[in-house]
């Protein structure tokens, strides 16, 4: 390498450096698998940490994620929902009252809780406290159960099962409708919001599309009122499509 390659790599070099760097755990890069992450769940959690760490975002959008990782945001939000459900990350909100600003922040101590008892299974392991059924590899299912987090069925490879697929394309498709209705990408709040609708609820989703028709109709199409809607159906044993119909016809005619 001559001078002037030399002098072009140092200043590509320290122009690097001068864009921050972030710290990541080595034991996500090494046991993501372990864990029953994809590559790319395991790198949208790296770029989640770099935003905090480098660019001091605590909560980066969907539009600023699809940026980093050239994914589509439906494709992003299906992740993300998979990385709240299983207790990898939270999103925590608070207000600042000088402001009076509301703001989420992501959580990360699931996963950190996560990689800690993993580590701590395959210590004792290489010491020869434990045996594994498959040879060596830690037991998953053990750490997992101590950590208060359930492991992957089916293996610890990084497809999903097929009931954990279909549960992520039923999101993808929720989301992708709701973005549709609402002209433009929905928030990380509003994908966990409808995540809850699916995981915590237990709504079936025809009756989550049928308040959101519901809220077209009525004009008010924002989230809150969705909400009213389903709680209001849930109160009242309002359970499918034909139940809709059933409930608003007897509403309209007063006989409630």
């Amino acid at each position: 390498m001559d001078g002037k390659e030399w002098s072009t790599w140092s200043e590509g070099a320290a122009f690097g450096l001068e864009n921050g760097m972030a710290v990541i755990p080595y034991a996500l890069l090494k046991h993501y698998r372990k864990l029953g992450l994809s590559g790319s769940e395991a790198m949208l959690l790296i770029h989640l940490l770099s935003f905090r760490q480098v660019e001091g975002i605590e909560f980066p959008s969907l539009e600023e994620l699809q940026t980093v990782t050239g994914r589509s945001i439906s494709v992003i939000a299906g992740e993300l929902q998979k990385l709240m459900k299983e207790g990898f990350i939270s999103i925590d909100g608070d207000n600042d009252e000088l402001r009076d600003i509301h703001y989420e922040r992501y959580n990360f101590t699931g996963l950190y809780g996560k990689l800690g008892t993993y580590l701590a299974v395959l210590r004792q392991e290489s010491a020869g406290d434990q045996t594994s059924r498959s040879g060596g590899t830690p037991d998953l299912r053990a750490a997992a159960h101590h950590s208060g987090a359930a492991a992957p069925a089916g293996g610890y490879g990084t497809s999903a099962p097929p009931v954990q697929a279909r549960e992520a394309e039923q999101g993808r498709s929720l989301f992708s409708i709701f973005e549709k209705e609402f002209g433009r990408p929905l928030s990380p709040m509003e994908c966990e919001t409808i995540s809850g609708w699916v995981d915590q609820d237990r709504y079936p989703e025809e009756l989550i599309l049928l308040a959101l028709k519901e809220s077209v109709f009525a004009g008010k199409l924002h989230f809150r009122y969705i909400d009213r809607i389903l709680l209001e159906w849930a109160r009242n044993r309002v359970k499918n499509a034909q139940d809709v119909k059933t409930y608003s016809q007897k509403f309209r005619s007063g006989g409630r």
